[in-house]
């Protein structure tokens, strides 16, 4: 499936709850998978920290391409490393469907979203709590997501940063309806209603999820939680 293709998916199937597998038990990895499957879920937020760009490390191409055997859901690697460019094909061959790349890595990141599109896969770009949203209006016409950090990245388990809403409210209206706009960090049943209101339809989960004994649950209270802030939102 195209880039094109798995994004317009997605567009339909908003708001979104993507599982971020930085939380996953890798030990039970295809467990863990099929949880998340039965759970409802439409794609899955691969966290890849290179020890660089963020003081974590996590995981790299090779064990995406073993979820890639595992699952036919959409891959969106959020790529938290110094050098993107230099691995990009490696994430692609992987089986990636979307590439988030941090503009604090790449300041001038049009003709890095421009090739990840050339190589069939939807362009995302992400963005730092301490970055302002001007940074990233000039690209947006390139990106196909845009990912508003609520934390600083590299850990999970993070808290909330409430000023992320102020960034989503002023991204709403220029990114528009053929784009995702998502938000990343400290996620759960407090925060979710906030961020979908102030205009995400995507929402990066970890611990709200794999912290509880049902996914199913956890993740269906998120989303009734989502859609009701965003009705209001849209109805006012």
């Amino acid at each position: 499936m195209t880039g094109h293709a798995v994004l317009s998916r997605l567009l339909g199937a908003t708001p979104l709850i993507a599982p971020s597998m930085l939380k996953c038990d890798f030990a039970n990895l295809h467990r863990e998978v099929g949880l998340l499957e039965s759970a409802g879920a439409k794609l899955l937020h691969l966290d890849v920290m290179d020890g660089h760009f963020v003081p974590n490390l996590s995981y790299g191409p090779v064990v995406i391409h073993s979820l890639r055997q595992i699952t036919k859901l959409p891959l969106e690697a959020h790529l938290m490393i110094s050098d993107p460019s230099r691995y990009l094909d490696d994430f692609l061959d992987a089986g990636c469907d979307i590439l988030t790349i941090h503009i604090e890595a790449v300041p001038e990141p049009a003709t890095l979203l421009r090739r990840i599109r050339e190589r069939g896969a939807a362009a995302g770009l992400a963005f730092n709590p301490g970055t302002a949203v001007e940074a990233v209006l000039p690209f947006i016409a390139d990106c196909d997501l845009v990912l508003v950090m609520s934390v600083e990245p590299g850990f999970g388990g993070q808290k909330f940063m409430p000023a992320a809403l102020d960034k989503l409210r002023q991204l709403a209206p220029r990114v528009g309806k053929n784009r995702l706009l998502s938000i990343d960090g400290g996620i759960g049943p407090a925060t979710i209603p906030l961020a979908a209101g102030a205009g995400a339809n995507q929402f990066v989960v970890g611990s709200a999820i794999f912290d509880t004994p049902d996914y199913r649950e956890a993740m269906t209270s998120l989303l009734l939680a989502a859609s009701g802030a965003a009705v209001s939102a849209n109805s006012e």
